[in-house]
């Protein structure tokens, strides 16, 4: 479904990814776990189009590396940033919305996008008129995640989603995320996470990246992001 040849990364002059390959089978829920600055939000980033490569990423036998950035959502690829990026003036809803509007999709499509967070997370239903720059950090995460949900119909990448998360909340969106899984076992998840624990009720296969290079991982020991 998502594969990565020989990526070469840099920003600013510095390498971040060395000739990262790695595969990801449709239907998975892959944990990619690192230290800070190892390379995690890197990598989501790459697959959105947010950096320039050397090597190539497929997604369903298309070349990424010959798509704009702004046309990779409209294949079905949902990401919820580590900082959620969410627009403060703008309500909840419009931000859940966002997505599918920019990616075209007919109304008809929005209400069932919509419907299909909401189910997920009716929380944000409850809380859908107010202006995101009102809503809690923990919230924006779970705003995150909804706008993520709008869009990604094949694939759903999560970047340190439990990353400053009340104890209330992180089990709140664990839960959505296991609700997520029953209700649709096609779409693939990845997930970074520097701690390997909070990820071993989600994911069936673990990466590890270090020092910008990706390898086969578990989810059964901490020893290396130690």
């Amino acid at each position: 479904m998502l594969a990565f040849e020989g990526v070469d990364v840099s920003i600013a002059g510095v390498q971040i990814l060395r000739g990262v390959s790695f595969e990801v089978s449709a239907a998975q829920t892959v944990a990619l776990i690192g230290r800070n600055g190892a390379g995690k939000t890197t990598t989501l980033r790459t697959i959105m189009g947010f950096t320039e490569v050397s090597g190539k990423i497929r997604f369903q036998d298309r070349d990424l590396g010959a798509m704009a950035p702004a046309k990779r959502p409209g294949l079905g690829i949902g990401y919820a940033p580590e900082d959620r990026r969410l627009f403060s003036a703008f309500s909840v809803e419009e931000n859940i919305l966002m997505p599918g509007e920019v990616a075209g999709f007919s109304e008809q499509a929005l209400k069932a996008g919509l419907e299909r967070v909401y189910d997920i997370l009716p929380e944000l239903k409850e809380m859908r008129a107010r202006p995101a720059g009102m809503v809690s950090g923990g919230q924006g995460k779970m705003v995150a995640l909804g706008r993520a949900l709008m869009i990604g119909s094949q694939l759903i990448m999560l970047d340190e989603p439990f990353q400053g998360l009340a104890p209330a909340l992180a089990r709140r969106y664990a839960d959505a995320l296991r609700d997520l899984r029953d209700r649709d076992r096609e779409v693939t998840l990845i997930i970074t996470e520097s701690n390997p624990a909070l990820l071993r009720r989600f994911a069936d296969h673990a990466f590890v990246i270090e020092r910008g290079e990706v390898r086969p991982g578990s989810l059964d020991s901490e020893k290396d992001v130690a």
